[in-house]
């Protein structure tokens, strides 16, 4: 499992990229790399991110 960012403006970035290099979604990302999808969006969405699930990408 990769050592996730704390900062959430990093972490945004580094799951975007993550995302759009694998093409996977975010419950896959998770799945795959043992994190907590809820705390992930949670701690992006207090920073004004949300999950696009249809673009697959926070915005």
């Amino acid at each position: 499992m990769p050592k996730l960012p704390t900062d959430p403006y990093i972490l945004f970035s580094f799951l975007n990229t993550k995302l759009r290099d694998t093409g996977m979604t975010l419950e896959e990302f998770c799945l795959e790399n043992s994190c907590d999808e809820q705390k992930l969006t949670e701690q992006l969405e207090k920073a004004g991110f949300a999950y696009d699930a249809e673009r697959r990408c926070f915005r």
